[in-house]
């Protein structure tokens, strides 16, 4: 064989392996809080425990607050920007991040918020407008 066909087919092998562990790597799965300490990266589906402490710290510019998570474990989530509009409203919260000294830094968060068609009042206004 040539020397060139040789390195071309290694190269390719080479670069084929490299998308395949950096893509094994991004994907994320949800998880509980315990299973994130092994990750890189995460996605935490919870709720959030409004009797613990939250708030906006302005030295820091994080909004940080307690989650429970889907197995009841209750972490800190550090998220870095200000707190979301409809948090109060959430009936669920996916955190994406990673956990460092049991608390979890998330990048983003996802809410779910109650439909305003799964209260009954609701329905009976958006049908009224002819929604």
């Amino acid at each position: 064989m040539k020397p060139k066909l040789i390195f071309g087919v290694l190269a390719i092998v080479f670069f084929t392996s490299l998308l395949m562990y950096n893509f094994g790597n991004s994907i994320s799965t949800y998880v509980n809080f315990i299973d994130a300490e092994d990750r890189t990266t995460s996605h935490v589906i919870g709720t959030w425990e409004n009797s613990e402490p939250h708030g906006f710290s302005m030295e820091t510019m994080q909004f940080s607050f307690h989650m429970k998570d889907q197995d009841g474990n209750v972490r800190r989530v550090v998220y870095p920007r200000p707190r979301p509009n409809n948090f109060e409203q959430a009936t669920q919260l996916v955190v994406i991040g990673e956990m460092r000294n049991n608390v979890f830094h998330a990048n983003e968060m996802l809410m779910k918020c109650p439909s305003k068609y799964n209260d009954p009042s609701q329905l009976e206004l958006v049908n009224a407008q002819g929604g």
